[in-house]
């Protein structure tokens, strides 16, 4: 039976994401491989771990990767907007695991490779399939999954968290991190705060296994 594998939040834990791939090893005729966001910011090793889910988008045809609110950020860095906001957020040192220097002045595009800013460019905010909905941070309750916005995907903590709205199908998310997967009728959170200490949590569907590794502290 084929295996859907989801992780979230790693933050630049490239060593945490090694580890855990190396336990489920995906299938690549088989098994889907889901990213739900957040590759960069805070740990030390962000473009180790871009260009890891790089590789494997070209190893393991059926990849989904999402976008996170730390890539947006990223993003409108990149466009000379929400300076203060990214590099706040752990922006500073995802520029330097680019290579960047303080005060981070230069042309950010002449630091990053072109296919991982292609890769930042071609995220998307969610993904379903039959039984679940995929995003990072979650959905407006009430509004269709074609009309939710980029804000909502991106960014929601509490109203998403604690609303037991019922979406259709079950909505696996991150961004909100605990120190235990969350669990209820409506919804899967997985982000499990690696880069604070926590771990790097993986779900397996459909037997709703988690499977986690040590993540890191900054």
């Amino acid at each position: 039976m084929s295996k859907t594998f989801v992780l979230s939040d790693i933050h630049g834990c490239y060593h945490s994401l090694l580890e855990l791939l190396d336990y489920i090893k995906p299938d690549p005729l088989t098994d889907r491989l889901i990213f739900l966001g957040d590759y960069i910011d805070r740990g030390p090793q962000s473009k180790e771990v871009v260009a890891e889910i790089i590789s494997l988008t070209r190893e393991l045809p059926r990849t989904i990767t999402l976008m996170g609110n730390h890539e947006e950020m990223l993003l409108e860095f990149i466009k000379g907007r929400g300076r203060d906001i990214f590099l706040n957020n752990g922006g500073q040192e995802t520029l330097q695991s680019y290579g960047m220097s303080p005060p981070f002045t230069d042309n950010p595009a002449d630091f990053i490779p072109a296919d991982h800013l292609a890769f930042f460019a071609s995220l998307d905010t969610y993904w379903e399939d039959k039984n679940y909905i995929y995003v990072h941070a979650g959905l407006q309750p009430g509004v269709k999954l074609s009309r939710q916005s980029t804000k909502w995907c991106l960014w929601s903590r509490e109203r998403f968290v604690n609303s037991e709205y019922d979406f259709g199908k079950t909505v696996v998310f991150g961004h909100s991190d605990r120190k235990t997967p969350l669990v209820t009728s409506n919804k899967i959170g997985i982000d499990t705060g690696a880069v604070y200490g926590g771990n790097l949590t993986c779900l397996i569907l459909p037997d709703r296994e988690f499977v986690s590794v040590k993540g890191i502290k900054t």
